[in-house]
């Protein structure tokens, strides 16, 4: 069965599920015990329901633990984890830019459980991914996800708000609620564009190796939403190594009528 990202026809951030076997059921997330549903070709969707110590989840922002090295009976880490699995999918899927569906069941230490059963909650974007020790004394891959506020449930942004400390008055970093939105671009555009250039920047001709194959982006020759409102589609995508992206997201660099990047 071929992996579908983004969000399912019909099921809205909220809805809330009785069992792992219902959430497979509807697509949204389809392995019956693992957090992960990720492999090769990058990760589509997560569960957190408090598998692993070392997650930290705040609502908007979810500091993922990866999968492997865990005693599924004490929820300890008891070996190193490894760039393999669903740990490589999320790899994949922030390379990639692709979205991940986030669904909380019961996770006691979370103020964002779902206690009755499991409540999918929208769509996240990977934007960071390292290795860290974990508290127990192992490597652990550890992936940043930041929520995409036009798709994700009014239960995780309603709770945020009430739970979000102030800032510190002695000036220790406090976090903010903020708002952002995002247009969420169709992966299989983006993928094939890059895929066609060989992940070569159409620039500078430069790929970029990463621990998980080649990595280039995907930029919008006319951008998306208002007020250029360009189309999703492969004619208006080149494909550019980061450099060259910010230089054209700058206007240093620009593609002209004919097709050719100047200057």
């Amino acid at each position: 069965m071929s992996r579908t990202f983004g969000q399912i026809p019909g099921v809205p951030p909220g809805t809330v599920f009785p069992s792992r076997k219902a959430l497979s059921s509807a697509n949204i997330h389809r392995p019956h015990q693992a957090g992960i549903s990720g492999g090769t070709d990058g990760a589509d969707s997560i569960v957190l329901s408090g598998g692993y110590v070392d997650d930290e989840d705040l609502g908007t922002e979810i500091i993922y633990t990866g999968q492997g090295g865990n005693d599924p009976n004490t929820k300890r880490q008891v070996a190193d984890q490894e760039l393999t699995r669903g740990n490589r999918g999320l790899y994949v899927s922030m390379n990639e830019g692709y979205p991940v569906r986030v669904t909380r069941g019961p996770h006691a230490s979370s103020d964002f459980q779902c206690v009755d059963g499991y409540r999918y909650d929208g769509l996240y974007q990977v934007v960071d991914a390292w290795t860290d020790t974990g508290v127990d004394g192992f490597v652990i891959w550890r992936f940043r996800l930041v929520a995409i506020l036009d798709d994700v449930s009014e239960e995780v942004t309603a709770k945020e708000q009430r739970t979000s400390p102030d800032v510190g008055r002695d000036g220790t970093p406090q976090r903010s609620q903020t708002t952002t939105q995002r247009i969420v671009r169709d992966p299989e555009v983006a993928r094939a564009v890059k895929e066609r250039h060989g992940h070569r920047c159409q620039v500078c001709d430069v790929r970029l190796e990463t621990p998980v194959g080649p990595y280039a982006e995907a930029a919008h020759i006319r951008p998306l939403g208002k007020p250029h409102n360009g189309p999703d589609v492969s004619s208006n995508v080149i494909c550019l190594c980061p450099n060259h992206h910010v230089l054209f997201d700058r206007g240093a660099i620009w593609v002209d009528q004919t097709g050719h990047v100047q200057p």
